[in-house]
């Protein structure tokens, strides 16, 4: 059975969450202090919160632990990595993901559900998703505001959208370039996304579509 480490940096709030998560979809998963090393896992995640109380910004100091030299190595092999809200800042903040998490255009804290457009099924965390097919998860950040200067650069695996799959302004929550809420590296194995799929993985919580993307994740290494 795959077994992912769930990084656990001064800060993290999300982390039993995401493994309760993980397990769900028929993988293993641990708490792993930024301490440790997660050389003996599988994939890896960096769950939601706000690492060392986002001091400078968000994400910038857990991107400059040691441990992330090991998260850049998973990358490099191929092997699952995820980032979700803090995670993704940290992943753009250490350079692992391009481009940078600004703070929302109308500078609150925004914690609610949104809408998401899938743009990409063919990465590791997607594969059972449908192309476009529209999906629910909740948001719950400060500094959510995607931006990429060259948005070619960048492969998007996530979009804000209404209920119906549409593109729009109105739907964007935070101002981020092109309704962005996920992307991945070139290769599929490294995603980071804005909203909680671990928020979103069972019925009583108001939604199970963010199961899919730890389920994904789990079959990704089966494979």
């Amino acid at each position: 059975m795959p077994k992912f480490a769930v990084i656990v940096f001064p800060g993290t709030n999300c982390d039993f969450e995401t493994v309760e998560a993980i397990r769900k979809a028929g993988g293993k998963a641990e708490r792993v202090w930024y301490q440790e090393s997660i050389k003996d896992y599988d994939g890896v995640v960096l769950p939601g919160g706000f690492s060392y109380a986002d001091y400078l910004r968000a994400g910038a100091i857990a991107a400059r632990q040691r441990i992330m030299e090991e998260v850049r190595e998973f990358a490099e092999e191929g092997r699952p990595v995820l980032g979700i809200c803090n995670g993704f800042q940290v992943l753009t903040e250490s350079g692992i993901l391009p481009g940078a998490l600004r703070p929302n255009k109308i500078p609150r804290f925004i914690c609610r559900w949104v809408h998401l457009k899938v743009v990409d099924t063919n990465t590791a965390f997607t594969q059972f998703y449908e192309p476009g097919e529209v999906i629910r998860m909740p948001i719950a950040h400060a500094e959510g505001n995607y931006y990429i200067d060259d948005p070619s650069r960048v492969r998007v695996v996530f979009q804000y959208s209404d209920e119906k799959g549409e593109i729009t302004e109105e739907a964007n929550p935070n101002g981020s370039v092109l309704n962005i809420a996920g992307v991945s590296n070139d290769r599929g194995n490294v995603l980071g996304m804005m909203p909680h799929p671990e928020r979103a993985s069972d019925r009583f919580l108001g939604s199970e579509d963010g199961l899919k993307v730890f389920k994904s994740m789990v079959e990704w290494v089966k494979r």
